[in-house]
């Protein structure tokens, strides 16, 4: 079989570095800061970036290879650049790519950290941002200025679940002769793949999903070859890049994300239909809901749901925090995208430093509550969520 006809779970497994001398069937660590040379020119040449191999760890090492080769194959990618943290590929690709007096357009459902830095540090630089309403698309290109050089956004969104149509965001950068920047954390490449909707590059927590155990932090962004090259030069002068040994562990883990996400998504719509019917819950968001704003988008874009519920509790910032102090079996965690299912009340927490209007601007409510639905017994999370409830 030709190598670009394998699926996605064969890709994710077989793709892997060249064997050594020792003949392993699983690759090994390259726990090693840097790489010798034969002699004067293959030094020489290898600096001058005549030829393609490692030089130094904080440039390119084997493991973040592999890593890196094996996203960009379940992305649709030409290169990538992986880094320590999702925040460092997030803050690492603008930067490399901005300059002050430019101009960016984005999704005001960002992450919170995403959103510190668009409101909080890129300002000093001379960067300014302008925040659309994910839930009216049809004012975006209101918002694009002559400078205006990137368009941004999740799908789905941390922590409300929204969902943006990236055909559309795809379309809108074409017109406009944008690079268009797809937070793919929540779908993982599993379940989406933003380049073919038009997204220029793709930017992964890997800490989440991706790693799926919480054991090791993670970022990457994949896409655009001439892009990347642009963020590689950057990031291998600041020094934002992925050790090798946590390069290693998510690339092992790739080899189980398809049949993980499969059991997070059936465990997830679950939870969100369980949920639905509850009394003490005012609504529920999950892309597989048909009572979600935009479910036929979502299954257009969407091979399933995900793994995050949000849903409105009923009575408030308090009602949170006492449905919180009532959890037994769920973790109480700031992270997402583990085997062990997690609940957050963002406006009590991450988001707590937020003013009411500015909470709800991005459709956090007192109320919202985030579960990151684990692959435990299913039942067992439904019935902790009920006595939490109750």
């Amino acid at each position: 079989m030709n190598e670009q006809e394998f699926g996605f779970e064969t890709q994710a497994i077989r793709t892997q570095l060249e064997r050594t001398q020792f003949q392993e069937h699983s690759v090994p660590l390259y726990l090693t800061s840097s790489f010798v040379f034969e002699d004067a020119e293959d030094m020489r040449a290898s600096f001058a970036d005549e030829k393609d191999r490692n030089i130094y760890s904080r440039y390119s090492n084997p493991n973040t290879n592999e890593f890196i080769e094996k996203i960009c194959k379940m992305e649709g990618a030409e290169s990538g650049f992986a880094f320590a943290s999702g925040m460092a590929a997030v803050y690492s690709t603008l930067a490399a790519l901005l300059n002050s007096g430019d101009h960016i357009v984005s999704a005001s459902s960002v992450f919170g950290a995403t959103h510190s830095l668009f409101v909080n540090y890129f300002p000093k630089w001379g960067i300014e941002t302008s925040y659309f309403d994910i839930d009216k698309p049809e004012t975006i290109e209101n918002f694009i200025k002559p400078n205006t050089k990137i368009l941004f956004a999740e799908s789905p969104t941390n922590p409300a679940v929204d969902i943006i149509d990236l055909e559309l965001l795809g379309a809108i950068a074409k017109k406009h002769n944008l690079i268009l920047i797809i937070d793919n954390c929540f779908a993982t490449p599993y379940l989406q793949q933003p380049i073919k909707w038009g997204a220029h590059l793709v930017v992964h927590s890997a800490t989440k999903l991706i790693d799926g155990q919480g054991r090791v932090l993670g970022g990457i962004t994949v896409g655009d070859a001439e892009l990347i090259q642009k963020i590689y030069l950057f990031s291998r002068l600041t020094g934002p890049s992925l050790s090798p040994f946590n390069a290693w562990v998510l690339s092992k883990s790739l080899e189980t994300l398809a049949i993980r996400l499969d059991r997070h998504c059936e465990n997830a719509l679950k939870v969100a239909t369980f949920l639905e019917s509850h009394p003490q819950v005012n609504k529920v968001k999950y892309p597989f809901l048909k009572s979600h704003p935009q479910y036929e988008i979502a299954k257009k874009q969407m091979k399933l749901g995900g793994n995050i519920v949000a849903f409105e509790i009923k009575g408030g910032l308090e009602a949170g925090r006492a449905f919180l102090d009532k959890i037994k079996l769920c973790s109480l965690s700031p992270n997402l995208g583990d085997t062990r299912t997690i609940v957050t009340h963002p406006a009590s927490t991450t988001h707590s430093k937020l003013t009411v209007e500015e909470r709800l601007a991005v459709s956090i409510t007192d109320g919202l509550v985030r579960v990151s639905v684990g692959l435990e017994t299913v039942d067992d999370v439904i019935a902790d969520l009920d006595q939490a409830l109750s």
